[in-house]
């Protein structure tokens, strides 16, 4: 047995409590929220901000290195690590949803959500408030759909949330992080 072992069975059971949620509303919210997290979305989003001009254009890059940086290094690691998604590592079990790809750690889409929602943080009270609030309905998303295990998504959160530190270094430097105390 692996040193791992006892922490993989913790996060497989941890998923399949979530699956006790499953209704058919819950199912159509989450689907709708991991559709929030997707490539496309984050890029009509980005667009809209560099298209209103002015101050706002920031939010756009600072939601594109955001995003750059987190889904970079997220499917590096993936091809790096190479698990098997909760469908094809767990007889029996059934994805609610499409996945983009058969890897699933670090959760992508949650690495690009927290990256983008603290790269936006300190950009306005409300900004960064709904930007984290959807971060987390998204990561939410990804285990009751099953695309993702617990610990994929905690990981592809803090390696977001890095992410997102790193593009408010690159767009103020050291002082980008003044929002954190």
């Amino acid at each position: 047995m692996s040193v791992w072992e006892p922490l993989l069975r913790f996060d497989e059971a941890l998923l399949l409590s979530v699956r006790r949620w499953e209704s058919v509303a819950m199912t159509r919210i989450m689907r709708k929220l991991t559709r929030l997290g997707d490539a496309t979305s984050w890029v009509v989003v980005g667009l809209a901000f560099f298209a209103a001009g002015g101050p706002v254009q920031r939010y756009g890059a600072l939601l594109g290195l955001g995003a750059l940086f987190s889904v970079t290094v997220s499917q590096v690691l993936k091809r790096v690590c190479c698990r098997r998604r909760p469908d094809r590592g767990i007889v029996g079990f059934a994805a609610l949803a499409e996945n983009p790809d058969a890897f699933s750690f670090p959760s992508g889409h949650t690495a690009a959500a927290f990256g983008i929602a603290v790269a936006l943080t300190g950009e306005g009270s409300w900004l960064g408030a709904l930007s984290l609030s959807l971060a987390s309905g998204i990561a939410v998303s990804r285990v009751y759909l099953g695309a993702h295990y617990p610990l994929d998504v905690a990981c592809g959160a803090l390696l977001g949330t890095g992410c997102g530190l790193a593009a408010r270094m690159l767009v103020y430097g050291v002082h980008g992080l003044t929002f954190l105390g």
